[in-house]
């Protein structure tokens, strides 16, 4: 890669089989190179026990980690974060719901002075999203506004760009779906205003969704940990 500026995509996988690589290759689609940079494609395989880790394997210009035990979302991110190495990371889910191309526009924001922006499915137009998981995030993206004082629609977001340096700046615990809200709450706390741009959103069917409502609880919990521990 030489001298040559980096987006380092980190996509966190578990049992991802039915769309991983339809995922990959629409990823692999997507260039920077227009606002300068290359990119590196980071996919973790978080201890599927579907062919996951055997397809990952199989696609071409990717970084393929995989390991046994199943260990969380967080851990598979935190594992993705420490291989990474441009300058810019990018986060993005395993699944279609969120289109790989919209990166190019986050990271447009963060080269016009930002140092950390958000993807905001509910400053665009969410589609197929049920009830429930609507209101669970309204309530976990309230929540975070209220205990950090600054607005924050999707908390939740899976498509987040930042700058690498920033993780020097905090350490990250989180195993499990947790990892949104320390992450986010960390970046506040460091003083980083997160700017939110609206994106396209195409949920999945409910019963494919991996968080449930205890998730949301334990959210809070997590903000209100970061606020008043670190």
């Amino acid at each position: 890669m030489g001298d040559e500026k980096i987006v380092s995509i980190v996509v966190p996988a578990y049992n991802e089989e039915g769309s991983i690589k339809q995922a990959l290759e629409e990823l692999k689609k997507v260039s920077f190179k227009q606002l300068g940079f290359g990119r590196e494609i980071i996919v973790v395989n978080d201890g599927s026990r579907d062919k996951t880790g055997e397809i990952i394997k199989s696609i071409k210009g990717i970084k393929a980690i995989s390991y046994s035990q199943n260990r969380g979302k967080g851990f598979a991110i935190r594992k993705g974060f420490k291989e990474a190495k441009g300058e810019i990371i990018a986060i993005q889910d395993a699944d279609l719901e969120y289109n790989p191309a919209n990166i190019v526009g986050l990271l447009k924001e963060l080269l016009n002075g930002r140092e950390v922006v958000y993807g905001s499915r509910f400053l665009g137009k969410p589609k197929n999203m049920s009830f429930t998981f609507y209101f669970g995030n309204r309530v976990v993206s309230t929540a975070t506004s209220i205990i950090f004082g600054q607005r924050i629609t999707d908390m939740e977001t899976c498509q987040k760009v930042f700058k690498r340096s920033l993780l020097k700046k905090f350490s990250l615990k989180a195993n499990g779906f947790d990892i949104e809200p320390e992450l986010t709450g960390k970046f506040i706390k460091a003083g980083i205003k997160i700017l939110e741009v609206p994106i396209p959103y195409t949920a999945r069917e409910k019963a494919e969704k991996k968080i449930n409502v205890t998730d949301g609880i334990k959210a809070v919990l997590t903000l209100l940990k970061v606020r008043l521990v670190g």
